[in-house]
This record gives structure tokens, sequence and C-alpha cells, in this order.
């Protein structure tokens, strides 16, 4: 029986939180095809975000120079962070290598008490070496103070009605009442900074940071109301204290990202972008092309996320690589470590069919520990319904040259 097989197919996905990287996962996928596809050609292409892995993506060029120093992490611990210097004095940050949600214990995921300050000491770091372009790649962070703490790491005094300094976290900033730029590094007026992030995220209000991102890091309901005001008092004092903030900052696209990272940025001058934009331009092509290259390329791209559901049309990597595939027509297979609320939303961006690697009911420790295991075999799972499906359209055909008209 004749069956068509896929010359080339693309593997695109983003990472897993607290699981896999986007390299580790784009592996696990490209095995599982070639159990089916042992002679098809896959290209992978693993899609840097802003978030966790973007550095371990980004290192692989070769003009990239690698920094690691000691940062304060999200709860006061010393934690190793590198940034990669590029050239024309530029610098890439990974936030989240300093404050991400996967450097706060379990047991301490406290929104209101994490910091940035690390962020900041990173930013600080490449303006000391030179570095004079500075892109800060947000995403999967374990904060929600505003950027107060990168402010501060750079400088920056945010100071309550007595004086007094504000201790770490977003729950402290209700009490901010003065902000003093004075001490501001010196490099920073002289530097470009840009954030790559989900410009869908704002600071505050129902689509803020505290109400969408906060549960997840921890926070209770009263506690979003409380940050959620926090924010608010933090983010009007900047626009007074600061000379051009560069958007809204209560509700400027991108003001929300990691945890209000973009707004404090912005307030100093910082722009936003959407992250695609920035880092997909910046990651090399590579002997085999381009993103968009690999895209027209390909019979098939095979994209992933860790959770798949209503917030992914809202910027997630499956989604830019569907709205990618569409001027190409080609079709684009999703696979999620879960599928929630609203997942099959994404079947409006041009992603044609959704599959998630459990079979059956395990908890997340579970999932989170054999997550390699089970992309391999999904992705298996997956081709063998598309060789299925091939089979199929290759017996209708061969039935409708064999039918005489009626």
């Amino acid at each position: 029986m004749s069956v068509y097989m896929p010359e080339r197919i693309l593997v695109a996905p983003s990472g897993f939180k607290e699981s896999l990287s986007a390299v580790e996962v784009a592996d696990a996928i490209a095995a599982g095809v070639r159990r089916v596809y042992p002679g098809v050609r896959v290209d992978i292409f693993p899609v840097p975000d802003g978030g966790e892995g973007t550095i371990e993506i980004l290192s692989a060029r070769e003009d990239a120079i690698p920094n690691t120093i000691e940062v304060t992490g999200p709860v006061g611990q010393r934690v190793s962070a590198t940034w990669l210097g590029l050239p024309q004095q530029t610098a890439v940050i990974e936030m989240a290598s300093a404050a991400g949600l996967s450097l706060v214990p379990k047991d301490q995921r406290d929104p209101g008490a994490t910091t940035t300050y690390g962020v900041g000491e990173l930013i600080a770091d490449a303006l000391d070496h030179g570095m004079r372009r500075i892109i800060v790649g947000c995403g999967d962070s374990g904060t929600c103070d505003g950027g107060a703490g990168a402010l501060q790491a750079l400088g920056v005094r945010i100071l309550d009605a007595e004086g007094n300094d504000l201790p770490a976290g977003g729950s402290a900033l209700i009490n901010a009442a003065t902000i003093d730029l004075s001490g501001l590094h010196p490099a920073w007026e002289d530097s470009e900074v840009l954030l790559a992030c989900n410009i869908h995220n704002v600071l505050t209000g129902p689509r803020g940071v505290a109400a969408v991102f906060g549960p997840q890091k921890g926070a209770t309901p009263s506690q979003v109301q409380q940050l959620d005001a926090a924010l608010t008092n933090f983010a009007t004092l900047l626009t007074s204290a600061c000379p051009a903030p560069s958007l809204n900052l209560l509700s400027g696209p991108g003001s929300g990202a990691s945890g209000g990272l973009g707004a404090g940025l912005a307030a100093l001058g910082a722009k936003l972008h959407n992250r695609f934009d920035i880092l997909l331009g910046r990651v090399p092509a590579g002997p085999n092309g381009s993103l968009d290259e690999l895209i027209a390329a390909a019979d098939l791209v095979i994209t992933a996320e860790g959770a798949i559901d209503f917030q992914t049309p809202r910027g997630k990597v499956p989604a830019e690589i569907a709205r990618r595939a569409q001027s190409s027509g080609v079709p684009v297979l999703a696979i999620a470590g879960s599928l929630g609320q609203g997942a099959p939303s994404v079947h409006d961006v041009g992603i044609g069919a959704v599959a998630s690697i459990m079979t059956i009911p395990m908890n997340l420790q579970d999932a989170l520990q054999n997550g390699t295991t089970l992309l391999t075999d999904a992705a298996e799972r997956t081709m063998r319904l598309l060789q299925l499906g091939s089979a199929m359209n290759s017996r209708s055909a061969r039935k409708a040259l064999n039918t005489p008209l009626l």
C-alpha cells in the first residue's frame, strides 16, 4: 500500500516550564518523529521567547560571549546568572535566570515578597562591561514587584513617607511615596534598553499581572487585590517622577511583562517590543536557514508548549509559529504538556491539531519528571495518526480512480 511520507518536518517548540528547555523539548519530539518516519529530514529550531532557555538557545551563536556572575535571587538567595555579550556593544539578559519562578522554592512562593533585584544587577554588570544596547528577555518570572527590585539595583531609591527605603517585594509598593533617581547608573542614559516581551501583558486591572499570573506564583485572592493596588500606586508614582516613560505604565502594551518589570524599566525610558520580533531576528540562521525559511520548506511544523489554553493565542510560541506558517500554507501541529480551559481557541490562529503528552491521569510531579519520555511517545502517536490518515486518503484516491462514473 502506497502511503505519502513527508520529506521535511520542522520542530519549533517552546520550553516546558520547570521541566524541559526548548532544546530538550525539540530533541524529544524529533526522536518520536523518527520512530515513525526514520528517513524524513527533521529540522530543529528551539524558539527563544524571552523566558527560561533563551540564553541557552542564543549561546549557540559563534559570536556570543557568556558572562556569568552571582546575583540576588528572587527570595534573596545568591544565584548564578549569565548574560551574553554580542557584537555592537549588545548584551542579552534572561530575566528568569535571576528572578524566575523555578528559582522560588515551592514553600516560599509569595509574589508579594519576591524581587527582581538580580535582574538589575545583571543589567548593571553589562553596563559596567561597556554594553550600550541591552536586550532583556521577559518571561517565566517568579515576581510581581513592578520591576522595583531591578530599579533599586540600578541605583534608584524607592522611599516610604518617612524617607525609608522600601523592602523587597511587590506588597511593599503600597507604601511607596517618593522616587529618587539621582543615583541611577551613570551609563543608563547613554544606553538603549529593549525589552523582548509579551505585549499582551498589562500591569494592572482585571487583565493585570496580579490577577492573571499572581495565583500561579502563590498569591491568594486577597493578595491579588493587594498587589494590584500596590502596583497601581507604584506606577502612578513612577509616572510623576520619571521624565518620559515610554508608555502608559498602568495599561500600556507589555507593561505587565515579568510581573511588571516592563513598567519599571519603561519608566526609565526602556522600549518594549514583541519578543519574537526581537529575538527571532537575532537567532543565527545557521546552515539550514532562518525560522521563516525552515517553515516555508517544511511539509509539517510541530510546535509545543507546557500548557495550551486560552492564553496561548495571546503571544505564546505556538501561536507565533502558526502565524508565520499561514503565509506559506504549512500545516501546524501543537503538542502540549496539558490542555487547559480554552484550548480549542488555538485552532482560530492556525493550529490544525493539538495533542497532549498525557494519556492517563497523573499528577504534575510525575509529568514533569517523565517529560522527555512522554513527549517522545506523544510525537510518535501523532505521527502514526498522520500515517493512518495518509493511508485512508490513498485508499480513497484509488477507489475514486477505479469507480466508474454513473
